[in-house]
């Protein structure tokens, strides 16, 4: 190989490198775009899941409260038939 050759060699060789690490580095940001979006999904989920809870604690009532006014209404219409 002559030494005009090894330059070029050296030269294209270094054009690679350089190509590697802007790929690379492209690469990481992506993956740190990617790591950040999903952290905001995980804290979205966490949100939703707090809501449904309180959601889920504030409902419970009221199939109780359905029933209860069922029994009063009963309670009432057998009070006013046996009075009667």
């Amino acid at each position: 190989m002559t030494p005009t050759e090894s330059t070029h060699v050296a030269v294209e060789l270094e054009k690679l490198r350089g190509s590697l690490e802007a790929g690379f580095a492209r690469v990481d940001g992506s993956l740190a775009l990617l790591v950040q979006r999903n952290d905001q999904t995980d804290k979205q989920l966490a949100d939703h899941e707090q809501r449904l809870d309180a959601l889920e604690r504030a409902r419970w009532p009221l199939p109780s409260i359905a029933a209860i006014t069922g029994l009063a209404a009963l309670g009432i219409t057998l009070y006013e038939l046996a009075v009667s």
